[in-house]
Parts: C-alpha cells; sequence; structure tokens
C-alpha cells in the first residue's frame, strides 16, 4: 500500500526519484498514466493488469465507459525503475500534468500520485475544508 507525503524534484532529463518506501512495490516495473484533477498515477505492473481487467468488464455500449479508458489508455507508459530508484516521465505526461521542477508524490492506497507541488498544494488547500465536513455516505463505515 503507498501511503505518505513526500518532495523530490524533477530532474534535467525528466526523470523522478521514487521514494525509498515505494521502491520495492515498483520495481518488477510501473505503469504512469494520466490521472484525475491533472496529476499522474503511479501503478505496479500488477496494480495495473487488475486495473486494466476492471476496465475490460465495461460495456461496449457506454460512451463515458470508452471515452474513460481511451484517454486513461491512451497515455499510459510502462516504465522500469533504475538502480538508484529513477524512473523518467514521459514529456507527454510532464505536460498533461503540469509538472515543473517541484513535484509531491502521494500515497493513494494502490496507486501513487504524482502532482505538481504549487498544484497539490492548492488542491489540498482547498479540500481540507470539504475533509473535515465529509460524513459517513461518503464513505460508508468509515468513521
Amino acid at each position: 500500500m503507498f501511503l505518505g507525503t513526500y518532495t523530490p524534484r524533477l530532474d534535467e532529463k525528466g526523470r523522478v526519484i521514487l521514494p525509498a518506501k515505494f521502491r520495492e512495490e515498483l520495481s518488477a516495473g510501473l505503469v504512469l498514466t494520466r490521472g484525475q484533477e491533472r496529476c499522474l498515477y503511479v501503478f505496479s505492473a500488477q496494480e495495473f493488469q487488475r486495473v486494466y481487467e476492471q476496465m475490460r468488464s465495461a460495456p461496449l455500449s457506454s460512451k463515458q465507459a470508452r471515452d474513460y479508458i481511451r484517454v486513461f489508455l491512451s497515455g499510459a507508459s510502462d516504465e522500469q525503475p533504475d538502480k538508484q530508484g529513477r524512473v523518467t516521465i514521459p514529456q507527454a505526461l510532464r505536460d498533461y500534468a503540469g509538472l515543473g521542477k517541484d513535484l509531491t508524490v502521494i500515497g493513494a492506497g494502490a496507486r501513487a500520485e504524482i502532482w505538481d507541488s504549487a498544484v497539490w498544494n492548492s488542491y489540498l488547500e482547498e479540500q481540507e475544508q470539504q475533509f473535515s465536513q465529509t460524513d459517513e455516505e461518503v464513505i460508508p463505515g468509515l468513521l
């Protein structure tokens, strides 16, 4: 499970050093793809396969499902971390997420997310107010 918040920098070659706590889970390979709210999702290869299998069960007659799957999979890139735990983020994905030098990598359970730090900080500020007002109906049985 991916947990926590980390603040690595993007190097001049478009690489990011993965948080040490994430490296073992991602050592066999990972998939980067477009996430919602203009971040990047980072899945282990195994988890990405599971997500893909769920997508395959979506009805082809659903335009919304087709659109989501197209955007999600067309942006996917399988990557292999190097010995230092660095991963290259393809230019198209850096552009999609508006990534600058300062990044925030967060654990989001079954996936990690990569955000431009300024965008993450703005998003988090907006969401913290709503977070404190979340009721049980949003996530049943949580509290």
